[in-house]
């Protein structure tokens, strides 16, 4: 990896270690969220992607992800880790680019860290509840299956700030908190964030 700056430039070699990623099978989900063929509901899953495509786009100049993240909720069982292949009433699918964090229908949760919140819709399709916020440089998180939305697109919110509550909307079989984290193109796995810490600038 190299980085440069009108400062100067540095280089790093890093070594990629093999991943463990779980295989989950969910059945008795209903077909229109698995393989839907609904015409209408087709177009509304496309404008779902667009706007979410048009979130992405953000790049708040901000860097709110610098002292890493706190857990959006204080009490939870990891149900699903990230990048686990899902096979969905038999069909093999994408892989799970999120953790999911099972709770208690109504459960806050909270803000990570501070971010202005470039999506908030209360009813999509695969989605449910669907909040996105961005940290800064276009590191965007997103909160999905939510019971209750507590903030709207544009607002600035605060580390630890409520902005909404865990649910079982969209595609999903229990209550819980699908928890998913992207920079640009680039799917990443929110727990590391949440371990993570700064280094001091010497």
């Amino acid at each position: 990896m190299r980085v440069e700056t009108p400062a100067g430039a540095a280089q790093s070699v890093l070594t990629i270690a093999p991943g463990d990623f779980d295989i989950q099978r969910i059945s008795g989900l209903p077909d229109d969220q698995v393989s839907p063929t609904n015409p209408a509901l087709l177009e509304r899953i496309q404008r779902e992607a667009a706007l979410k495509s048009a979130a992405l786009q953000s790049r708040l100049p901000a860097d709110h992800f610098r002292d890493g993240f706190a857990m959006p909720l204080t009490r939870w069982r990891l149900s699903a880790r990230f990048g686990g292949q899902r096979i969905l009433n038999g069909v093999p699918k994408r892989p799970h680019y999120g953790c999911d964090l099972a709770a208690p229908t109504g459960t806050p949760i909270m803000a990570p860290a501070a971010g202005q919140v470039v999506l908030a819709e209360p009813a999509m399709h695969f989605e449910g509840g669907l909040t996105m916020i961005d940290h800064g440089q276009g590191l965007i998180s997103f909160y999905l299956h939510q019971s209750r939305i507590a903030v709207t697109a544009g607002q600035t919110v605060r580390r630890g700030e409520v902005i909404g509550a865990v649910g079982a909307t969209g595609r999903a079989t229990g209550p819980h908190l699908c928890w998913r984290l992207k920079w640009r193109d680039r799917n990443l796995d929110p727990l590391l964030l949440a371990s993570f810490r700064a280094v001091p600038a010497t």
